[in-house]
């Protein structure tokens, strides 16, 4: 059975595996720094944490988390 965060598509037409493993690594930053919702980063943080648990991906997808909130604000 496959993760559901393999196959859900967030903002930006990217699944959070696409987002967090692309081909190439200097993508990586790319990937996160597109997020632009608390939803989609929520799921890229639960892919990562399923998978690979990555601590500096979790500290880059931290910071995207406070740059969405101060946009909000």
């Amino acid at each position: 059975m496959s993760d559901p965060s393999d196959q859900s598509v967030e903002s930006g037409g990217l699944t959070p595996k696409q987002r967090l493993e692309p081909p190439n690594t200097r993508l990586i930053n790319a990937g996160i720094v597109t997020i632009n919702d608390m939803e989609t980063l929520r799921a890229c943080v639960a892919y990562e944490n399923a998978n690979r648990g990555s601590v500096q991906i979790l500290r880059r997808l931290e910071q995207q988390a406070n740059e969405i909130r101060s946009q909000e604000d």
